[in-house]
């Protein structure tokens, strides 16, 4: 059952301090879903993990392709969610030459968990996943969401059919 508001919960982030000196001029920052989603209009996608095949190569680019797009019909920010730890999302972003698209760490898997998305991928040697879905939220209430079909346990993979970026700019030009 999706739920008609998003879940409280803490992210784990990083953030740039122009202040702090050498490589690693990044300092701890805990974001709440009220900083998230609060007061604003959020396109939201979450799939299985950076530097996965059809991750790297479809779901991320095609949000960054599309971004401006998405931001033209009232969208205030894109995010990318994986169940992956803030200096792995800064380095995957790095790696894919992200610009746009907001990367958002779910490192324990808390939001995921709470949205029901939460999924084994023990067989792929992944622990437990976000399943691969997309979402608008305005002002923390989930106003559509395109979850890919068949979602379970240890599947042999996650299809991406529904949540990509194509068929949330359809949905969002239909409203």
């Amino acid at each position: 059952m999706t739920p008609s508001l998003v879940p409280d919960a803490t992210f784990h982030t990083r953030v740039r301090n122009d202040s702090l000196s050498g490589p690693n001029p990044f300092e701890w920052k805990k974001l709440s879903s009220d900083d998230v989603f609060a007061g604003k209009r959020v396109v939201l996608f979450a799939l299985p993990g950076a530097f996965t095949p059809a991750c790297s190569e479809d779901h991320l680019p095609g949000y960054e392709a599309r971004h401006d797009d998405l931001l033209a019909l009232g969208v205030d920010k894109v995010i990318c969610l994986s169940v992956n730890d803030a200096f792995v999302m800064f380095q995957w972003a790095k790696s894919q030459n992200i610009q746009k698209v907001f990367m958002l760490p779910d490192g324990n898997g808390e939001f995921t968990r709470k949205m029901g998305m939460l999924v084994e991928r023990t067989v792929s040697g992944m622990g437990m996943r976000s399943w691969r879905y997309s979402m608008l939220v305005e002002d923390k209430a989930i106003a559509k969401m395109f979850i890919e079909p068949g979602f379970m346990d240890n599947a042999a993979g996650i299809p991406m059919n529904v949540s990509g970026a194509e068929t949330m700019l359809e949905h969002l030009k239909s409203r």
